[in-house]
């Protein structure tokens, strides 16, 4: 385990998580993800720590209302969402393209049909 780092682009809003090695990710064609074209990495609550005031991201939410998407309202970057896992657990989702150290091109991408829920 180590710890990863991340954020915006103007750097209004840090994150920090621990995992492992960083080698695949998530892509959604839901309507949200398909315009914002982030590559997801998601991890239990406990393991995120969002470094800057909680008041820096701006938070968007549509549909269900179940996910709570963070994004700077500076610089425009989507880098991480929080919500709910199926069973009920507190979730993040960073979006890898923000993660220092991380190139998209060597991550292996796994598809998810948001448009088909």
């Amino acid at each position: 385990m180590r710890k990863h780092q991340g954020g915006c682009h103007c750097c209004k809003v840090a994150f920090e998580f621990e995992g492992g090695p960083l080698t695949d990710g998530l892509e959604c064609n839901c309507s949200i993800c398909g315009k914002k074209g982030g590559i997801l990495h998601f991890l239990p609550a406990s393991a995120f720590t969002l470094k800057t005031p909680r008041e820096a991201p701006t938070t968007y939410t549509f549909n269900r209302h179940v996910i709570e998407h963070h994004f700077c309202a500076t610089c425009g970057v989507s880098s991480f969402g929080e919500g709910t896992d199926p069973k009920g657990n507190r979730m993040a989702a960073i979006n890898l393209r923000c993660v220092e150290g991380v190139d998209p091109h060597n991550l292996k991408l796994n598809f998810f049909n948001g448009r088909g829920i």
